[in-house]
C-alpha cells in the first residue's frame, strides 16, 4: 500500500516524493508537546526529591507514569483503529494541558512562586504527603492520555508521507522531539525550578495547548470511516475484546515483530530499573545539587537519540537492519556496565551519548518495520499490543528499582545500592543478548518485508 504523497503512477519523470505540509505541521505539534514532556521530566523528579529522599516515593511516581501503558495499550489500539486519528490525538493533547494546568495551580497554593530547595541539604524531613500524593495522581493520568495520544500518533505517519520516506520522516520527527523534549525542555526545566518550581508546569500546559491546537488542522485521516464500519471486511459491529484479540492474534503470528515486542518489553524493563532512581543516582553518586547540572546531565541521552535521529537512516542503509539492531541492543548492555562504574557526571554524560544513539536507531528501524509490516487496518491494534509488551513492563521496572535500592542500601550502602540498578542491568542484558541475537537478522527482516508486499499484493488483486 502506498502512503499519502506517493507520486502517481503513469510516468517516469514523477517528481520525487516529498514530505508535505501536513506532516510538518505533525512534526511542530509534537515536538511542542516533546518539549513540554522534556520540562516535566526534570520538573517531577527534582520537585520528589525536594520534597523526600525515600526511594519509595521516586517509585511511586515512576510507577503512576508507566502503569497506564499496562493497563490501557490494548484497548487504545482498538481506538486508535475506530475514530479520527487526528482528533484524537488533540483530544488527548487537550486533557494532558488541563491536568497539568490543575496540579500548578495547587502546586502554587501550597508552595507559592518559591524555586525548589537545593534536595540533597534542604529535603523535608517529613515529606509534603499532599504534594507527593496529587504528583502521583498526575502522572497517572497524564499518562493515561499519553497512552492514548502517542500509541494513535505513532498510526498517522503511513497516511501523510510516502512509504519511501518512512525512515526520513520518522527520523525528522525523533530528532525534533529529541532535540527540545530531550535537551532543550530538560536543560530549561534545570534552570526554571531555580525560579520559581512552578514555572516548568506552567509553560508544559502552555505547550499541550498549541499541539493540540495544531494537530486540530490536519486533515486527510480516514478514522471516521474506521468508526462508524469497524473492520471493513467484517459484517459484524465493532467489539473491542474482538479487535484486540484480532490485533493480538496478528503480532503473535508474525514471528519477527513478536521477537522485537519481547525484546523491546525486557529492554525497557531494564531501562526503567535504571531511570526510575537515576535523580538520586546523580545527587548521590555523581555528586550533583544543582536542577541546571541535573538538566545539562539528562541531556546525554538526548544528544546521542539526536544525532542517531538524523543519520540512523543512512546507517540502517549501510549497515542493514539485523546488524543495525544487533549492534544496538550490545551498544546498550555495555553503557549500562560502564555507567554503573562510573563516578563522574561528565563521564556518564559521555557515556550516555552513545546508549541515546543506539536507542534511537533501534526505535527507527523498528518503528518504520512496523508501519510497513502491519495493514493499515490492523496498524492501530497491533501497535498498541506490540506496546502493552514493549511498554507494560516498564511498570515492573520502576518497582524492581525501588525494591533493589531499599534491599540493598542496609548492607550496601546507598552509594552501591543505587550503582546496582545499573550493574544488574548490564548482567541481565547478556541472556537478552543470546536470545535475541539469531532471531533479529537481516535476513528474517528481508523474508518479513517479502511476505508483507506479496500480501498487499493479493489483497489488491482481490
Amino acid at each position: 500500500m502506498t502512503g499519502a504523497g506517493a507520486p502517481e503512477a503513469g510516468g517516469a519523470s514523477a517528481p520525487a516524493p516529498r514530505l508535505g505540509g501536513r506532516y510538518w505541521r505533525l512534526l511542530v505539534a509534537s515536538a511542542a508537546a516533546n518539549l513540554g514532556d522534556g520540562l516535566m521530566s526534570v520538573a517531577v523528579v527534582w520537585l520528589t526529591s525536594s520534597l523526600t529522599r525515600e526511594p519509595l516515593w521516586l517509585t511511586l511516581v515512576a510507577l503512576a507514569t508507566r502503569l497506564p501503558w499496562l493497563l490501557l495499550s490494548l484497548p487504545a489500539g482498538v481506538l486508535a483503529d475506530r475514530v479520527d486519528r487526528c482528533r484524537l490525538v488533540a483530544a488527548m493533547d487537550g486533557a494532558r494541558c488541563v491536568l497539568v494546568l490543575a496540579f500548578a495551580l495547587l502546586l502554587l497554593a501550597v508552595r507559592g512562586p518559591a524555586p525548589a530547595p537545593d534536595p540533597v541539604s534542604h529535603a523535608d524531613a517529613a515529606p509534603g504527603t499532599v504534594l507527593l500524593t496529587a504528583l502521583c495522581l498526575l502522572a497517572f493520568l497524564v499518562g493515561c492520555a499519553e497512552v492514548l495520544r502517542d500509541t494513535t500518533a505513532q498510526t498517522l505517519m503511513p497516511s501523510l508521507v510516502d512509504q519511501r520516506l518512512l525512515e526520513r520522516a520518522n527520523g525528522r520527527l525523533w530528532g525534533a522531539e529529541t532535540a527540545l523534549g530531550g535537551f532543550a525542555g530538560p536543560a530549561l526545566a534545570g534552570a526554571l525550578v531555580g525560579v520559581a518550581v512552578v514555572v516548568p508546569f506552567g509553560a508544559h500546559a502552555a505547550l499541550l495547548a498549541l499541539a493540540g491546537a495544531l494537530m486540530l488542522t490536519l486533515r486527510g485521516d480516514d478514522g471516521r470511516r474506521r468508526g462508524r464500519a469497524g473492520r471493513a471486511d467484517s459484517p459484524l459491529p465493532p467489539s473491542f475484546r474482538r479487535e484486540t484479540a484480532e490485533g493480538l492474534a496478528w503480532l503473535w503470528r508474525h514471528r519477527l515483530l513478536r521477537t522485537l515486542a519481547l525484546l523491546l518489553g525486557a529492554f525497557n524493563l531494564l531501562g526503567m530499573l535504571t531511570s526510575a532512581q537515576f535523580v538520586f543516582f546523580a545527587q548521590d553518586v555523581l555528586g550533583v545539587s544543582g536542577g541546571l547540572t541535573f538538566g545539562m546531565l539528562t541531556t546525554g541521552m538526548a544528544t546521542g537519540a539526536l544525532a542517531g535521529s538524523l543519520t540512523g537512516d543512512r546507517v540502517a542503509e549501510r549497515a542493514r537492519e539485523g546488524t543495525v539492531l544487533r549492534g544496538s541492543l550490545l551498544i546498550i548492555g555495555t553503557c549500562y556496565g560502564v555507567i554503573g562504574l562510573l563516578s563522574h557526571a561528565a563521564a556518564v554524560w559521555a557515556v550516555s551519548v552513545a546508549m541515546g544513539f543506539a536507542v534511537v536507531v533501534w526505535n527507527m528501524v523498528t518503528v518504520s518495520l512496523r508501519q510497513r509490516l502491519i495493514p493499515d487496518r490492523l496498524l492501530g491494534r497491533v501497535n498498541s499490543v506490540y506496546r502493552f509488551f514493549g511498554w507494560g513492563t516498564m511498570s515492573l521496572g520502576a518497582l524492581a528499582a525501588g525494591a533493589l535500592v531499599s534491599l540493598l542500601e542496609p548492607e550496601l550502602g546507598r552509594e552501591w545500592a543505587l550503582r546496582s540498578t545499573y550493574l544488574s542491568a548490564a548482567v541481565l542484558m547478556a541472556p537478552l543478548l543470546l536470545w535475541g541475537w539469531p532471531r533479529i537478522g537481516s535476513a528474517r527482516i528481508d523474508a518479513a518485508r517479502a511476505a508483507a508486499a506479496a500480501a498487499e499484493a493479493g489483497r489488491l488483486a482481490q
